[in-house]
């Protein structure tokens, strides 16, 4: 939070899935950043849940990143799957790539 914010971000925490459904409701956001292991589901949960609602540009990070995770985030419509420890200048350039890419149009079903 702090790195993103001190480059210009505003940056609001979710720590679950309920937290996020919650402030994807309230406010508007450009970016959804989103760990992949949740304690109440996974990343690849929410973005599917998210996604129905409305469109979403968002970025999965992880610690597990095999071929199959990496193409799971892809499939479910995560635009980028960065490996943790995450180092800032990929952040950064992932960001700025989701951010320059249209939004998805309408709600995925």
């Amino acid at each position: 939070r702090k790195f993103l914010t001190t480059i210009g971000y505003k940056v609001y925490i979710a720590p679950d899935i309920a937290s996020a459904r919650g402030l994807a409701k309230a406010i508007e956001f450009d970016v959804l950043l989103s760990d992949l292991r949740l304690p109440d589901g996974t990343g690849w949960d929410l973005m599917e849940e998210l996604s129905a609602i409305k469109p979403v540009r968002a970025i999965a990070i992880s610690g597990h990143n095999t071929d199959v995770d990496v193409e799971r985030s892809r499939k479910v419509g995560f635009l980028d799957h960065i490996a943790k420890p995450l180092v800032a200048e990929q952040l950064t350039a992932a960001i700025e790539r989701a951010v320059k890419k249209p939004r998805p149009t309408g709600a995925r079903h």
